[in-house]
């Protein structure tokens, strides 16, 4: 199993942690995972990593649709994965949430199942240059034609010549947009995978691969699972320090009656405590929020404990049906110590 790191979102200020990518690189991860939210953006760390260094992929999970419009999410991975060498860039893009992409991004909804299907096809085009962009699509098209537009636009095909395979993972974790994502991405990057829970996807990852039609299965799709890896001597206390960042999500990333992450909660048998953490922390009450939060699905979900723990515990996630793992940590113990799970090249 291939390992990454993800670096995770920014808080009031943002330091890359080159030296923690370096010797991620050095041990053998694969790859290195960037975030936007609304404060930094994914895309831009990459850039300065590229430069810091040599052969370790670049990925971003998520870019969001609606942070910037598709020949720009092109034109930013192309232009990265041709600094960094070339075929370094991983493209890891997803919706986001009604909240951001109205509130912060000022774009509408609309059916992001049909958006992220006109996304992904504008992109590639892009890269492949077979020649002028143009698209009709249910959710975006090239030139654009609609409102205020004054009627001028023409295809284009890029100026940049680029690796025309950078591969694709889509971030979703409902049926219908797995579905997709198996159908047109070049990987994934699952919702709420957990180990045990690859045959709730399986069904509708081969769907996707029939609707391709082109030999596609998980012999050549990528599964990038993550989960949070902390070394420490007790596993309570780990778990705690977890439970606000689960509270946020469950409780308060989305409108009350449309929050994926609460609906994930509910698929993994977990039905009362969503119900009971949402109430919490939309109450403002979000010390109780976490402390509602079980301890069995932070468990289940993360790799916390003295190092002999977290070995033992990670033959699951080997065993998952994923085909790499993110390891979301910043702490150094915690990257050498899944180095050693994965019984990586060490430099």
């Amino acid at each position: 199993m291939k390992l990454g790191l993800h670096l995770g979102y920014s808080g009031a200020h943002y330091d890359i942690p080159v030296e923690l990518v370096q010797r991620a690189e050095q041990l053998g991860y694969d790859s290195v995972w960037t975030a936007e939210a609304y404060g930094t953006d994914a895309v831009t760390p990459l850039a300065y990593l590229a430069g810091k260094t040599e052969r370790i992929k670049l990925g971003t999970a998520i870019m969001q649709l609606s942070a910037r419009t598709p020949a720009n999410a092109a034109m930013s991975a192309a232009t990265i994965d041709t600094m960094a060498g070339g075929n370094r860039f991983i493209a890891g893009i997803g919706v986001s949430g009604p909240q951001i992409v109205e509130g912060w991004y000022g774009q509408p909804w609309g059916r992001p199942y049909y958006r992220i299907k006109d996304y992904v096809g504008i992109m590639r085009k892009i890269w492949k240059r077979e020649g002028p962009v143009s698209h009709e699509g249910e959710e975006i098209s090239l030139p654009y034609t609609g409102p205020g537009a004054l009627g001028v636009g023409k295809p284009l095909k890029s100026i940049l010549h680029m690796n025309p395979n950078i591969p694709i993972y889509l971030g979703t974790g409902n049926e219908a947009t797995v579905r997709l994502t198996g159908e047109i991405a070049d990987g994934w990057l699952p919702l709420g995978f957990v180990p045990g829970s690859l045959p709730e996807y399986l069904p509708w990852l081969e769907e996707g691969f029939r609707r391709a039609g082109n030999g596609k299965s998980l012999k050549n799709f990528e599964i990038q699972a993550s989960c949070h890896v902390e070394v420490c001597d007790n596993v309570k206390e780990a778990l705690d320090r977890l439970k606000p960042e689960v509270a946020l999500y469950v409780g308060g990333m989305g409108h009350k009656d449309k929050n994926y992450h609460k609906d994930m909660l509910v698929r993994r048998g977990f039905g009362d405590a969503a119900e009971r953490i949402q109430e919490l922390y939309l109450a403002k009450r979000k010390d109780e929020a976490a402390a509602a939060v079980p301890d069995e699905w932070v468990d289940l979900k993360s790799l916390v404990g003295p190092p002999a723990r977290i070995k033992q515990r990670y033959r699951a996630w080997e065993d998952s049906g994923a085909s790499s793992l993110t390891v979301r940590s910043k702490q150094p113990e915690a990257v050498e110590v899944m180095a050693e799970a994965a019984r990586l090249n060490r430099g």
